[in-house]
């Protein structure tokens, strides 16, 4: 792995836990200005200093992140559906390689729908990122993305969504926790992060989601 890609990797993981904590504030791509995210500046001013990387598209990141900030960004790439139609899949590269350089980004991030309409489409993308990613020291993160269809989220699709992305090239996946989580992680070669999901009942739900993920393989 290049000197650059695997620094820009090691900035998302910082100390020597090996583990990460991503914060994740993209949702206005597809679903508008959602419940705490009206404002993204003023939700992210007091979470930055304990977040180790956080993800969001260009638009949020020149609007809402000073430029002083240390935090390490995952830019969002992916676009063009919202939560107005039914299928979700139907998203193309939105943002440039070139851009993600410019802006000093530590990893880009798009969503790959396995199984749905446009799988093939997704799935194109992630390799075409991965190839221009490669060229440039940028590491690409794939979001196993269920769209509306959260009946999906067991751990045979989710095994073979994070699989399929990582033989294509992705350096990192990021997927939802399920039942029998650590099949998933045994097969996926690359470090798995886990995504927040639906609101659950109570903080103490959430972070018991998360310790589950953690001692069943996940990476943040």
């Amino acid at each position: 792995m290049q000197w650059g890609l695997e620094n820009r990797i090691r900035r998302m993981f910082p100390g020597t836990s090996g583990h990460t904590v991503m914060l994740a504030v993209d949702h206005g791509y597809f679903m508008g200005p959602t419940h705490r995210l009206e404002n993204v500046g003023k939700t992210l001013e007091p979470l930055l200093p304990h977040a180790d990387a956080i993800a969001l598209t260009r638009g949020i990141l020149r609007s809402s992140v000073p430029p002083s900030t240390t935090v390490p960004v995952i830019l969002r790439v992916s676009g063009g559906a919202t939560v107005l139609k039914e299928d979700l899949s139907h998203e193309a590269i939105t943002a440039s390689m070139d851009d993600a350089v410019r802006l000093n980004v530590s990893a880009v991030a798009l969503s790959v729908f396995a199984g749905a309409p446009h799988e093939h489409e997704s799935l194109v993308n992630l390799s075409r990122l991965v190839d221009e990613g490669e060229a440039r020291g940028l590491p690409v993160l794939a979001i196993t993305a269920v769209g509306k269809e959260l009946e999906k989220r067991d751990a045979r699709y989710l095994s073979l969504a994070c699989r399929v992305s990582a033989e294509i090239g992705a350096h990192l996946v990021k997927t939802y926790y399920c039942e029998g989580f650590s099949k998933v992680v045994d097969g996926c070669p690359v470090p798995l992060v886990v995504a927040g999901g639906p609101r659950l009942d109570s903080d103490e739900a959430a972070l018991t989601l998360a310790h589950r993920a953690i001692q069943e393989g996940a990476v943040g």
